[in-house]
């Protein structure tokens, strides 16, 4: 039986340090992922979810069937907006802002108009 130190493992659900692209190697070369700003709505209530992810059909997968949090009171969620930005920092600095607005009603322009963020 081989032990396995602690410190070199991969926690499920941990991401790279803030800001960093994840590097995918496909033949040998680098290539650099995208990340996205997500709005969710629900279909059962009037309620958006605001999130950033690397695959946003993923999360929306996640938040139908798997999460157990804020999401899974209001299934089901379909995804009315996503943005690609270069790098995560990029991602979660938009996030942070739509979140910051506090208001259905900013969200809902967002949607609507393609506000610039």
């Amino acid at each position: 039986m081989v032990e396995h130190s602690a410190v070199n493992r991969r926690v499920a659900g941990s991401s790279p340090a803030r800001g960093a692209s994840t590097p995918k190697i496909i033949f040998g070369v680098f290539i650099f992922m995208s990340y996205y700003v997500y709005i969710l709505k629900s279909l059962s209530s009037n309620n958006y979810y605001i999130g950033s992810s690397d695959n946003p059909q993923r999360r929306l997968f996640y938040h139908n069937s798997i999460e157990k949090g804020f999401t899974s009171r209001f299934r089901p969620w379909i995804i009315v907006y996503q943005k690609q930005y270069e790098t995560k920092e990029q991602a979660l600095i938009a996030e942070r802002k739509i979140k910051s607005w506090k208001s259905s009603k900013m969200i809902e322009k967002l949607i609507t108009e393609n506000y610039n963020i």
